[in-house]
């Protein structure tokens, strides 16, 4: 147990402590007397675990402490904490703007291709390793900024510029992780015809 996987285990408790923040902060809203500790505690616990994220990987890079688990549990914190933001966030009423319906649901969808891609590979593909792409990068980045945006309240006309971005990365990621994915299959023993 590292310092980066503990670190990274802080973060994945997080996610609950940010949910539970901005549903509370919802129904507070929703009541007409909206608390703003709420808020803040959901703002705080977003952007500690963002920090703490950057922190991890700089800790297991810089003092050689990258392992098997930390390698799992990373990415894990990082979609829980991004999907249960744009859900959460896409549904929810307050006075923080909220994501589009299509922008969520195209995130969700491509992740879930991405698991059940990977399952398929790791079946199929015996050398297989899934390899960040640097769209992929730049469409959870876009992602980050953009819950950040509507966490720090900024105006509609300001977050949908982003979310558009964001969500034509997120399509191109999609295109460049399939690709890869028949390029494997098409290369392995499952795409050979069956020998007599």
């Amino acid at each position: 147990m590292t310092l980066p996987n503990i670190i990274t285990l802080f973060r994945i408790l997080l996610v609950p402590v940010f949910v539970g923040a901005l549903l509370y902060y919802h129904r507070s809203y929703r009541a007409g007397e909206p608390v703003d500790a709420y808020w803040m505690i959901a703002l705080g616990s977003f952007v500690t675990a963002s920090v703490s994220d950057a922190l991890d990987g700089f800790i297991a890079r810089r003092f050689n402490m990258r392992s098997h688990l930390g390698s799992i549990l990373d990415p894990l914190a990082d979609k829980a904490l991004l999907v249960s933001a744009l859900v959460v966030l896409g549904w929810i009423d307050t006075d923080l703007a909220q994501l589009p319906l299509w922008f969520v649901v195209l995130v969700l969808g491509r992740d879930l291709f991405l698991v059940i891609g990977s399952v398929v590979l790791q079946i199929y593909v015996s050398d297989f390793k899934v390899k960040p792409h640097w769209v992929g990068k730049v469409s959870t980045a876009l992602m980050m900024v953009s819950v950040s945006m509507v966490l720090l309240k900024f105006d509609s006309t300001w977050v949908d510029p982003v979310v558009y971005l964001g969500g034509g990365f997120t399509l191109a990621s999609f295109a460049v992780y399939l690709t890869r994915g028949l390029q494997a299959l098409s290369g392995s023993d499952a795409s050979a015809p069956p020998r007599r």
